[in-house]
């Protein structure tokens, strides 16, 4: 048994069915053995995209989502989606190939220190040394990446280590006999470091698998304290972010319990859909008015970073409870009246036991207020969606949309105005229907997720919400979708700009430089890897091109539809710092 059918049955072991790659001498037995073990190999054109489906495989399974890439620049384009996992909490392995153990430093192909690369993106970095270190390693891979503050974790797998003894002596050794002394003294040096690696592994027991670590808690003391908090609070306000639905099997309880506690809620990031299309408790608006009139504000998985402009949206005089797994991020910025260092979505579940109903006490007249606000802010919106802007509407575009999306729909938000401008009018279906990064902005991630999205959800309709920028990041998965029949459906809001960046460069700097592009023709892109598409011009051409999507998703063919858009200033002033 080689290192990559050791490597291939402890990914099996621990329920691993996806494995995502790009080609690579250095990792070809990794998954040519995930193969014969019944994993599903799916092979990207960019390895950065490699790593993205595996995140979303991790955030809308459960199970650690795993990526293998080849050795040097293979490893080198991880950086990105690597440090966006970290960012956002994912529960990702990379497997990384390495040049030989005896050619270590030695000029080898594509041989750089690795180690030092990944130290600083990952929960846990390590090198296997022998075959019979696969088992031990990836133990300990799978329970790191997972415990505490999920995050990757990386193993470099030495070429030697992966391929089958017999094939590996005889490149190292070589097969013509000693000439001199010198050579006769390398041989047994060289044969002596083979039976190194390679001692033990024909005993290697693979064993049971173990449990997985167990969430943070809070104390008893600390629930209790919350509860009392909050039942005080006249004026509270809930902000929820992804690491609610971290535990994914009980994100359907999580639900329940917000809805049980009764209090106003502003979701973000994985959260958003926890409460489905439209509920009453759920806002979308004015959440900086609310924050400054709360008396108590609940931050669950948040922390106060840019988005809540460094905790300064939250008045001074309010209590602050902040549940976080990170103690970190407990504290960041502000310090709150009370920390609890615990799985948000754990406590709001425990928290919902103690806490129902927000009638008394004029907690419904805040309700109101803030569902007032709401609307007033809707109402303003489709008087937006219906002016003119040269082009498609982006806000039109996302309120017909929105009436056209599946009960199983997920999105992916890959872009930065386009994007943003979605999050203010789609309405996530239900729990785990809504991708975006995370807290690292990441461009470039909706090839990838929306591949990992439809392998873990093939029944779901997947959707990539793309800008016309971020969209060339990840465009050629186009071939992979179609290469691997995975029938997703694209919408790419095409302004020839980059709109989020421009409209405040413009008005500071009085120039566009970098900050154009053109109206290309995305959707040829689409068909020309073997997908299909269509420009759209008109409004009224969107729900034709729908039917046309669903349509080709149904023959297992992805589905490009290519939005041309009018100039909009619906988010204006919104550069983040």
């Amino acid at each position: 048994m080689n290192g990559g059918a050791i490597i291939a049955k402890m990914l099996a072991k621990h329920g691993v069915r996806f494995l995502f790659t790009l080609s690579g001498g250095h990792i070809s037995p990794i998954f040519v053995e995930a193969k014969r073990a019944g994993i599903r190999v799916v092979d990207v054109r960019h390895e950065a995209n490699a790593v993205f489906a595996a995140d979303a495989v991790a955030r809308l399974s459960g199970v650690p989502g795993v990526a293998t890439v080849t050795a040097g620049p293979g490893l080198t384009n991880t950086i990105t989606a690597v440090k966006n996992a970290q960012m956002a909490a994912s529960s990702v392995i990379v497997l990384g190939g390495a040049t030989a153990t005896i050619l270590k430093g030695r000029g080898s192909l594509q041989d750089i220190d690795q180690m030092a690369l990944m130290k600083p993106h990952v929960k846990w970095a390590a090198a296997a040394k022998t075959v019979k270190d696969f088992v031990p390693l990836l133990e300990h891979a799978f329970a790191v990446c997972r415990s505490g503050v999920p995050g990757p974790v990386f193993l470099e797998c030495p070429l030697d280590l992966l391929y089958d003894e017999q094939i590996v002596r005889p490149w190292i050794v070589g097969d013509k006999p000693p000439k001199n002394l010198r050579e006769k003294m390398m041989q047994w040096y060289l044969r002596r470091h083979l039976d190194k690696i390679f001692s033990g592994k024909d005993d290697i027991m693979i064993g049971e698998i173990k449990p997985a670590p167990s969430a943070p808690v809070c104390s008893p003391s600390q629930l209790h304290k919350a509860a009392e908090m909050l039942r005080r609070a006249n004026k509270p306000v809930f902000i929820i972010g992804s690491q609610v639905v971290g535990e994914v099997e009980q994100a359907r309880n999580v639900a329940e319990a917000v809805e049980a506690i009764g209090a106003p809620v502003y979701l973000s990031g994985m959260a958003r859909g926890l409460l489905g299309k439209n509920h009453q408790l759920q806002m979308r608006h004015k959440r900086r008015e609310a924050l400054r009139e709360a008396d108590l504000v609940l931050l669950a998985g948040v922390p106060c970073d840019f988005r809540l402009d460094y905790g300064r949206q939250i008045r001074g005089s309010s209590t602050l409870v902040s549940v976080n797994r990170s103690r970190h991020d407990l504290y960041l910025n502000r310090k709150p009246s009370l920390a609890i260092e615990a799985d948000p979505g754990n406590f709001l579940v425990q928290l919902g036991t103690l806490s129902s109903g927000y009638d008394a006490n004029g907690r419904s007249e805040w309700i109101k207020l803030l569902v007032a606000r709401d609307s007033e802010r809707e109402q303003e919106i489709d008087r937006q969606a219906s002016e003119e802007t040269g082009g498609i509407n982006p806000l039109k575009l996302f309120r017909e949309l929105d009436g056209m999306l599946g009960d199983d729909s997920v999105l992916v938000a890959d872009g930065g105005d386009f994007v943003a401008t979605a999050s203010y009018t789609l309405n996530p279906r239900g729990p785990l229907s809504w991708l975006d990064p995370g807290p690292f902005g990441t461009l470039g991630i909706g090839g990838g997720f929306a591949l990992g999205a439809k392998l873990v959800r093939p029944e779901a309709e997947v959707w990539i919400i793309w800008g016309d920028g971020s969209s060339a990041y990840s465009l050629a998965e186009f071939d992979t979708f179609t290469r691997h029949r995975i029938p997703v459906i694209g919408l790419i809001g095409n302004d020839a700009c980059w709109s989020q960046i421009a409209r405040e460069q413009i008005a500071l700097l009085h120039d566009d430089t970098a900050a154009m592009l053109a109206h290309s023709e995305y959707d040829l892109v689409a068909k020309g890897f073997g997908g299909d598409g269509q420009r759209i011009d008109r409004i009224k051409d969107l729900a034709p091109a729908i039917e046309k999507a669903r349509s080709a998703a149904a023959q297992g063919r992805p589905f490009l539809i290519n939005a041309i858009l009018g100039k909009s200033d619906f988010r204006k002033g919104s550069l983040a710092m």
